[in-house]
């Protein structure tokens, strides 16, 4: 059975077309039922775009009035005027980047070619609708619900995914498995691309706030996941077991059992440079195959190094309890 569920923004509209219609009706308005289409068309997913939604449709509707004097009054009311004053207010809205109010406005531009005698007072009560409309729409945009719960099971799931990753080279490394399918890839891809897309949600629910730390840590992630998708083939192509390798493995197994939204960095980046230090140190290879496999984990290591930096520019979740646990 089809799972089924409502979302706040049906419960806003729902909540919100009848108050609409409401506060319209009680004054006495004419066409009061279209405070509620205006409300409706004015619900939107963040703050932000209810704002840029609700400026839209005012500024548009203003248009489609003067249009409305210019066409039914200085012309006649036919359709043929509608059809004309749409050929021209369409495109203006385009213009002046307001299109999203041409639905609204349109819906003005019929009552006042129905009335057949645009007056004063008729204007006063299109402009009440559009007012009481939008400002319902506002009012009901003003809570926008919590969106930190998603936003760390997804930072959990993606730091998991990597986990996995890192889990799958270790055992190549140590034990030459390759057996690995690489879902995770996939998996993780699909799993930063909806984090990024709620994260940029949540920076629009903060009106005065440009910036977030969870879509900046989600960008941070991707960038890594660049990296990581890059060194892949080059792990793969180690075919020979060699001393260096349990190195590497020991390090990477480290690093897999601290990735958190914190900020450590920086400390691997020390160990990684004294792991480098080390393989200078260590005696040269004896064949063609060690030495390629040498050279595949310190292209590797190199790669790490950058993986590292994206880190350490990363500011961090410095009050995430779970976070600083772990460091």
């Amino acid at each position: 059975m089809p799972k089924f569920s409502i979302g706040y923004r049906t419960v806003k509209t729902a909540i919100g077309t009848p108050i609409a219609i409401f506060i319209a009706q009680l004054l006495g308005l004419e066409n009061y039922v279209s405070a509620g289409i205006i409300t409706v068309l004015c619900i939107q997913v963040t703050k932000k775009k209810s704002f840029q939604s609700a400026w839209s449709r005012f500024f548009a509707c203003s248009i489609a009035i003067v249009f409305s004097i210019i066409f039914f009054e200085g012309l006649f009311y036919h359709p043929i005027s509608i059809a004309l004053l749409l050929l021209l207010f369409i495109p203006t809205t385009v213009m002046l980047k307001v299109k999203d109010g041409i639905v609204t406005s349109t819906v003005i531009i019929l009552h006042l070619y129905s009335s057949g005698n645009i007056t004063v007072q008729l204007i006063i009560n299109e402009l009440l609708l559009i007012i009481i409309g939008i400002s319902v729409a506002l009012v009901l945009n003003m809570y926008m619900p919590s969106l930190e719960h998603k936003l760390k099971q997804y930072r959990k799931e993606i730091e998991q995914q990597f986990s996995v990753i890192f889990a799958e080279i270790i055992n190549f490394l140590l034990n030459g498995d390759s057996s690995w399918d690489g879902k995770e890839i996939a998996v993780t891809a699909e799993l930063l691309e909806e984090a990024k897309t709620l994260a940029l949600r949540n920076v629009e629910n903060q009106v005065l706030r440009h910036e977030d730390l969870y879509y900046q840590y989600f960008k941070m992630r991707e960038k890594q996941f660049e990296i990581i998708e890059r060194v892949l083939p080059t792990v793969a192509s180690i075919s020979t077991n060699v001393e260096q390798a349990k190195i590497v493995a020991d390090f990477i197994e480290d690093l897999r059992n601290h990735i958190h939204p914190g900020n450590t960095a920086r400390q691997y980046l020390r160990k990684l440079h004294q792991l480098s230090n080390q393989f200078r140190e260590m005696p040269l290879p004896e064949t063609r195959e060690e030495f390629e496999a040498r050279a595949s984990l310190l292209h590797f290591l190199n790669e790490m190094e950058r993986y590292l930096i994206i880190k350490s520019q990363f500011k961090g979740f410095s009050n995430d309890k779970s976070a600083l646990s772990k460091k």
